[in-house]
């Protein structure tokens, strides 16, 4: 045997990151290795936190000093020895770039072949390729600049017109009457500051929304002034909406409505690019096509000039195809793929790739994916395996975790109650090991013997959202309502579409929780205004005191609890605050207690300490233990409460927002895959959590692939057949028993299987 065979394993010694205790961990190269254990027991951060960031740190080392200055820095992760690391490509479930200019075509290239293949063969051409490019003003129709939409803004929205603008006319969130937002309009001289808005003349209106940017001097300081119409264009407009904070986002849905621009018809190219055309197409029609069909149309065009580009356009959208994506068109908006789309959007471009013995990573790849789906995806799976390559694969579904050839389970518990290695071995093995993981594997969720009856129903009359075909059901309120479909099949146009927003529908979908190093679960939640206010009574002090973010930060680490020095190329080092020990306060705020604890020991607590702790006693409030029980009721009681919110994983972030939603005064709760990030022993615990909120009166509806959750459903509607074109209808509704006992659909056979019917 040679000496160079000899490294056949990928060694963790001492690994410490987030919750990890000292784990250590052999992993078999060029094998499929699935990690499994409950949400939070730290597989993320063995997976994520240290192989992976060990990988790409050593990777980004290798650049020259001026190269690492532009790359973000990593540190090196808490763990003793890392031995036998090969390169990591890490194909994760962050949303992509929700730029509004960035569309599937652009985000896999598919877009920049097409273009070519323009170039060369439309008649009559428009130019070179950049020409038929939206993102470029060569290609972009002038009205709209390339963004395919044109803004009507409400002016009845931005201002009171009986008001003046000292008395606070304008109702933009942030601009309030004293600060310098307003303070330029009022004091610039261009308007009358104590006129109501509906007296000002002609001259006076066009100067307060319209005018152009000028230099004004406003006590003394130099400043620019421009009309109002143009400051929300800026600040509101050009960013994405689902960036926004809920408040100014909310302001943006109320004031602005988007239409198609009247002048490409919201294809964001310009004339001379439309009228070029191949085969009578032009390339806003290709692109709007499905792409299983837009495959077919490329495979028509035979011309030797561009064969070797229709080659590799064909393989990038027989990729879309073989994977499950085949009803996307390349001109969908990336930001609106849900997080199990973009990551399959990812992989497309390692599917053709030839790179050999790297290690692919995946986080759990099954989310979004019908059980049709994910047989598709365990192939792929086995693909980038059989080609000599380590997949590592973060996974809870037992579809996925029955194809490895490598288990390692974490557990036992979550947060502080897991981080160790509870299983490695085969899956026979798991299967047969007394672990929580092993015990769950072969659960099968029976069939409601007594669904419960409807108390009324919801009509949707018509649907014909993006893939829906004139769908008319009724969806009956006061039960569990499950949604399913494969892919694609139209539920989610079904539900966020037609279901009326607003008075009792608590909609939870899977965007992301936006939050900073500085938000943790209690602010996030809110839990920290009565924390606070609790304190403040106790000691008569003000409640800003116990804010970390506010008087009574550490002034040392302003209130972060490390210091973040800047080491330029070089990874930045985070290093405890000498001053506050990490705790994030000031030291004299820390001498006052609550029921015998000072702040920083109540960010320390986890949910259910906390809920003890404010459940009775001196710390007694009612207002922290209602939010403190919500979480614990979600299946949070392990997170502490001072978490930053960065370091929670996906399926406690969605949690973490049902809490919240909980609360809201609901008659209809909407969840779109609650059961994302799930271990099967969660997936019961959530389970109870819907039947409580049924029994207690809410009508629930949930978009759902885990046969667990449809088992227990008391009415299912299935859309389908197919995705895109070939779905969008209804293909069943009904009880699951009667789903089961037809077998007519996809989704019943699957059910089926599963309950062993």
């Amino acid at each position: 045997m040679h000496e160079a065979d000899s490294h056949d394993l990928i060694k963790v010694h001492g690994a410490r990151e987030n919750n990890l205790k000292d784990v250590s961990v052999d992993i078999p190269k060029r094998r499929l290795t699935v990690f499994t254990g409950v949400s939070g027991s730290g597989k993320s951060s063995l997976v994520f936190g240290t192989i992976a960031a060990e990988s790409q740190r050593l990777i980004n080392e290798t650049y020259s000093a001026f190269v690492q200055g532009f790359m973000p820095s990593q540190g090196r992760p808490d763990v003793d020895l890392l031995e036998g690391l090969t390169t990591a490509i890490i194909v994760d479930q962050e949303r992509m770039g929700a730029n509004s200019r960035s569309t599937v075509g652009t985000a896999t290239d598919a877009n920049a072949m097409l273009r070519i293949v323009f170039s060369r063969l439309g008649v009559p051409s428009a130019g070179p390729s950049f020409h038929y490019s939206f993102n470029v003003p060569a290609g972009a129709c002038p009205r709209c600049e390339g963004m395919g939409t044109a803004n009507d803004i409400d002016l009845d929205e931005l201002f009171d017109r009986d008001k003046s603008l000292s008395e606070g006319a304008i109702t933009i969130p942030g601009y309030s009457v004293d600060g310098w937002l307003v303070r330029i309009f009022t004091a610039s001289g261009f308007v009358d500051a104590d006129k109501p808005i509906r007296d000002y003349t002609e001259q006076e209106l066009h100067d307060f929304l319209y005018k152009e940017p000028v230099k004004v001097k406003i006590e003394n300081i130099n400043m620019t002034y421009e009309g109002l119409i143009p400051k929300v264009q800026k600040g509101f407009l050009q960013k994405d909406k689902e960036a926004l904070q809920p408040h100014l986002r909310a302001f943006v849905e109320r004031a602005v409505t988007f239409t198609a621009c009247p002048e490409c018809n919201g294809t964001r190219l310009n004339k001379a690019a439309l009228e070029s055309r191949i085969d009578g197409i032009n390339i806003a029609e290709a692109c709007a096509m499905q792409i299983s069909d837009l495959s077919d149309w490329v495979r028509g065009i035979k011309d030797p000039a561009v064969g070797p580009l229709l080659t590799t356009l064909q393989q990038t959208l027989d990729s879309f195809v073989e994977i499950g994506l085949g009803y996307l068109s390349l001109d969908r908006p990336s930001g609106t793929l849900s997080g199990g789309e973009a990551q399959r959007t990812k992989m497309i471009r390692h599917l053709g790739s030839s790179l050999t013995d790297v290690s692919y990573i995946f986080d759990e790849p099954t989310v979004g994916l019908h059980p049709h789906d994910i047989q598709r995806m365990n192939g792929l799976l086995q693909r980038l395996r059989d080609k000599g390559n380590t997949v590592l694969v973060v996974e809870h579904k037992p579809e996925t975790i029955a194809i490895a050839d490598h288990v390692v389970d974490l557990g036992p518990g979550a947060g502080g109650a897991g981080g160790t290695i509870c299983f490695e071995g085969t899956v026979a093995d798991l299967r047969a090991s007394d672990t929580l993981t092993g015990r769950h594997l072969d659960y099968r969720a029976v069939l409601k013997a007594d669904p419960r009856k409807a108390t009324g129903a919801l009509p949707i009359r018509n649907a014909s959202r993006h893939n829906l075909q004139d769908v008319s059901v009724d969806v009956p309120l006061g039960v569990l309502v499950v949604v399913t479909g494969v892919a694609g099949s139209g539920k989610s146009s079904l539900i966020h579409g037609s279901v009326p927003k607003g008075a009792g529908v608590v909609s939870v979908d899977q965007t992301a929780i936006r939050g900073s190093r500085r938000s943790n679960p209690a602010t996030y939640t809110g839990l920290l205004d009565p924390i606070r206010a609790a304190f403040a009574k106790a000691n008569k002090v003000k409640p800003a005191l116990f804010s970390a973010n506010s008087a009574g930060a550490c002034p040392n680490c302003n209130g972060n609890g490390v210091i973040y020095t800047d080491l330029a190329m070089m990874a930045g080092v985070a290093t405890v605050c000498e001053e506050c020990e990490g705790k994030r306060f000031q030291a004299a705020v820390l001498e006052y207690k609550l029921g015998g604890k000072d702040i920083s020991e109540v960010l320390a607590m986890s949910v259910t300490e906390a809920e003890a702790f404010f459940a009775a006693g001196h710390a007694k409030s009612a207002a922290a233990h209602a939010i403190l029980h919500r979480m614990a009721d979600v299946g949070l009681g392990y997170v502490t409460l001072g978490q930053p919110l960065t370091t929670l994983s996906g399926g406690e972030r969605q949690r973490l927002k049902l809490a919240i939603h909980m609360a809201e005064k609901g008659g209809i709760y909407v969840l779109d895959e609650p059961t994302t990030g799930l271990h099967l022993a969660d997936v019961e615990q959530l389970l109870k959590l819907l039947d409580r909120l049924v029994d207690s009166g809410k009508s629930v509806i949930v978009i759902e692939h885990h046969l667990a959750v449809m088992a227990r459903a008391d009415w299912i509607i299935d859309l389908g057949p197919g995705a895109g074109h070939d779905g969008g209808r209804l293909v069943f509704e009904g009880t699951p028993a009667d789903l089961v006992a037809a077998r007519s659909t996809l989704t019943g056979e699957h059910l089926a299987q599963y309950v062993g019917a």
